[in-house]
């Protein structure tokens, strides 16, 4: 027997890192009839057949996990955005921020291309709600340092709608990668999707790292993910707030003497992020009990 971390997944081949080989394995039947599916990231117990494969044994338990990307155990989730062509609509980047904080992961929003666009709303936005917010250029490498120290010896996800360059970071990060980058499409102003599988790569800091496809893969996350009593939660700068409404149960959304609302008039909470859990607790409320997860 012998552990490792799956870094890739693909046409039933789990691709096994034990952090001196990779031995190249297939499932047990058990996981089938079991219906448990590993991925990409799961730390594992396996047997060693001597020939460089393996056959797979045990997933050992996940701190999280999530549908798509399909991925486990994620630290860090570092969210792409950009205030350069394209643009990234801040209910994006709340939307997958609320969906880590409900997972154990920890966000970091990460704005490329500032050597074209400052983005300094965003840049400020996100700071003052309490994240590590960085400013990067995957052209002229500015910030890219800052960025590898951030995520040294973490096990990340990098996300972000298409175009804005995770790709690019990535290779910026690591020149050894290569990865495919995809141009900008100048009139539809977003790019074509160039990650078709996720795949874990080491960096040369210690951390791991998961390219992910773009914001589109989140979609079908909501229904498995927030109650809207639950929502509330995931928005770490309304935590302060939570307990300090007139009525009990408030829903942060109109009710009077809602402490949230008025943090937000009061400047102490970005109205973008305000908006942005208004319309996910819409959603949420939108969600038959029976569709959850």
């Amino acid at each position: 027997m012998a552990e490792g971390t799956i870094l890739k997944a693909l046409s039933g081949f789990y691709y096994v890192d034990t952090g001196t080989a990779v031995v190249t394995c297939r499932a047990r039947g058990k996981f089938r009839h079991q219906k448990q599916t590993p991925l990409v990231g799961d730390r594992v117990v396996f047997t060693d057949l001597g020939d460089g494969s393996g056959a797979l044994d045990e997933i050992l338990p996940r701190r999280n996990q999530f549908s798509r990307p399909a991925v486990a155990n994620i630290e860090m989730l570092v969210v792409i955005a950009s205030g350069a062509i394209p643009v990234t609509d801040p209910f994006l980047i709340d939307r997958v921020v609320s969906i880590a904080e409900s997972r154990n992961c920890e966000p970091v929003i990460c704005i490329n291309k500032c050597d074209l666009d400052a983005a300094e709303t965003l840049y400020q936005t996100y700071l003052a709600a309490g994240f590590t917010t960085l400013r990067v250029s995957a052209e002229t490498g500015e910030g890219i340092d800052r960025l590898r120290e951030v995520i040294a010896g973490k096990s990340c996800a990098f996300t972000g709608n298409s175009g804005v360059g995770k790709s690019s970071i990535l290779n910026a990060l690591e020149p050894d990668f290569g990865l495919e980058t995809g141009a900008v499409s100048e009139k539809l102003g977003r790019g074509r999707h160039t990650t078709r599988h996720v795949e874990l790569f080491r960096l040369s800091n210690g951390a791991v790292v998961a390219d992910t496809p773009g914001f589109s893969s989140f979609d079908t996350e909501l229904h498995e993910l927030w109650r809207p009593e639950d929502l509330p939660g995931t928005f770490r700068e309304f935590r302060p707030y939570l307990d300090q409404c007139r009525f009990q149960g408030c829903a942060h959304v109109k009710e009077k003497g809602c402490a949230v609302r008025q943090a937000v008039k009061e400047g102490k909470i970005a109205p973008s992020r305000h908006a942005s859990y208004v319309r996910l607790y819409e959603q949420a409320k939108e969600v038959p009990e029976w569709k959850r997860k």
